[in-house]
Parts: structure tokens; C-alpha cells; sequence
């Protein structure tokens, strides 16, 4: 069975649990997320999608 995650929603739920239980403040939080929509629209972006799109690849096929 294979189970498919949005990268969006992980990292989503990641950034909650950082904010509820390791005391990463909210304005830490926004600041994460303005890096992220300004990294998405520079021109290193496309290199970003490429690594994350391999690692993705390799983590998806490995078996247990």
C-alpha cells in the first residue's frame, strides 16, 4: 500500500508541532513561510523542485 503526502501538508504539520511543542514562536513561523513563497518565485527555484523531486524519488522506492 502506498501512501501519497503532500510536501505542503507535511511540512505544515511539521511547522504546528514546532510551534506547539519546541516553542517556535509564531513570527518565526511567518518568517519560514515568507523565505519559502520568496525561494518559489527566485530563480534557484527550479533546482529546489528537482532535489526535493529526487530525494522524493528515492524515497519512494525503497522497500521494506
Amino acid at each position: 500500500m502506498a501512501l501519497s503526502i503532500s510536501a505542503v501538508v507535511l511540512l505544515a504539520i511539521v511547522v504546528f508541532l514546532l510551534v506547539k511543542k519546541s516553542g517556535l514562536k509564531a513570527g518565526h513561523a511567518i518568517v519560514c513561510m515568507l523565505l519559502g513563497f520568496y525561494l518559489a518565485s527566485s530563480t534557484i527555484a527550479p533546482t529546489i523542485n528537482e532535489v526535493t523531486n529526487n530525494i522524493a524519488g528515492m524515497i519512494g522506492s525503497l522497500n521494506f
